[in-house]
This record gives C-alpha cells, structure tokens and sequence, in this order.
C-alpha cells in the first residue's frame, strides 16, 4: 500500500513538472511573438494531430524505427559478446582498447560524414547508431563481470561448477544492474546519433529527411512535431525493451 503511495506521488509529481513545463513553453511562445522563432505547444500539438493523418507518416516512423532499432540491437549483441571474451581474455580487452577508446572520442557528426563515403545514406542510421551503442554496452558489461568476487570464483573452479551456473548464479546477478544501465543509456544514444544520421544523410522516406525539409522551408511547428514523435517513440522504445529486460532476468533468476 504504501509503495502504492509512493508511485502515485511520483506519477503526480512527474504530471506536474509536464504540466508546468508546457506553461513555460506557452508563455515563452507568447512573449516571443514570433511563430517563426517559437510556436506554442497548442500550435506543435495540432500540427502532430494532421501529421499523423498524412499520407507517409507511420512509413517515415517505421523506416527510422527499424534502422534504429537494429543498429542498437547490434551494438547490444556485440557489446555483450566482447565484454564476455574480454573479461576472460586479457588480450581481447587490449587489442579492442584503441578502437573502443576512439569512438568514445570523436564527435558523432565526424563519424556520420566519414561513413557516408563508404555507406548507402538508407543504411547509414543502423551503422551509426550500432556505432555508439556499442561501447556504451561493453564498458559496462565488462566492469560488472570484473566485479564478480573473486572468492565465489576460485570456489567454483575448486568444485568445478560448470560453466551455465557459473552464468547463472555468478556474472548474471553482478552484470544485471550495469547491463540495464547500460541500455537505458544506450537507447537514448541510438535515438540521438540515428536521427543526427538521418538529419545529415538525409535519406528518402526517413524522419530525418522530415526534419530537413521542415528546417529549409522554416515550418517550425512541423519541426516540433516531429520532434515530439521522436521523443515518444524513444520512451515507448525504451519503456518496451527495459520492461522485457527486466522480465527476462526476473525468468533466469527462478531457474
């Protein structure tokens, strides 16, 4: 019951800080003046009510969805496939070092102009968004096995445990909490670094080549719009995915 409280406090809470931020956006719009500059969320919201009525807005949300999608299911598999070979091999983890160390480094837009040369822009958003998810996942899978006691361990080798319940009952508690940190950092990246990737590629049919035209022909309240479904898209995104996560560790967890 009380817990019940508690999220029904927070649900409130969160209402609020929406409810006052939409006000702020509102106000700023009034005093500005200038639909150009800043429009009001009454202007966003019924330019997102006629845009999803248009004749190619669920293929645009599909098209980005899927890239996205797929770049940070990539970068999750591989991030989790080399965590694991690094944490048992020293020299894994040294040779991916420089690489790893690289990509954390360079600014996503270098990035996404260096791989236009080499990559078809319809394909550019799942490489770019792999790209940055990818060590996002494998930092943090990787200190959470190196976190595993040492003590639990050597007792399994001495009794020699193998390796499923080593999985199961030594990496898996340690890595659940740095593996869903990660990805729920991850998702927001993929989002950010895919759209960007979009934005500059600007391939047919994407959200990205929406936000470009809005950009060029100055249609503001089409700009946020956009950027509204965005924004609902990545929370669905990422409430969908953590919950299966979440419900998936709680399965391993009774076997």
């Amino acid at each position: 019951m009380r817990m019940d409280k508690e999220k029904r406090r927070l649900w409130i809470g969160r209402a609020a800080a929406i409810a006052a931020a939409l006000l702020l956006w509102h106000l700023a719009a009034r005093a500005v003046g200038q639909r150009l500059l800043l429009v009001s969320p009454v202007d966003v919201a019924v330019r997102l009510g006629q845009l999803v009525f248009e004749k190619g807005f669920m293929a645009s949300v599909l098209f980005s969805l899927s890239r996205i999608a797929a770049g940070f299911f990539l970068g999750l598999s591989a991030g989790i496939l080399l965590a694991g070979l690094s944490a048992f091999f020293r020299g894994a983890e040294l040779f991916l070092w420089p690489y790893l160390t690289a990509v954390k480094s360079v600014p996503v837009a270098s990035f996404i102009i260096i791989c236009l040369i080499w990559l078809d822009a319809s394909s550019l958003s799942v490489f770019i968004s792999f790209l940055m998810v990818f060590p996002v996942v494998y930092f943090n899978v990787l200190q959470g096995m190196k976190s595993t006691e040492k003590e639990m361990l050597q007792a399994a080798g001495l009794f020699r445990m193998p390796w499923r319940k080593r999985l199961f009952y030594l990496y898996l508690p340690q890595v659940e909490p740095f593996l869903l940190s990660a990805c729920s950092t991850a998702l927001g990246v993929a989002w950010k670094a895919g759209i960007a990737a979009e934005v500059i590629g600007i391939p047919d049919g994407s959200i990205g080549e929406r936000l470009y035209e809005a950009k060029i022909y100055l249609n503001t309240p089409e700009l946020l719009a956009w950027t509204v479904v965005i924004v609902i898209l990545s929370v669905l995104f990422e409430k969908l995915f953590m919950g299966i996560m979440r419900a998936g560790f709680r399965l391993l967890k009774r076997r």
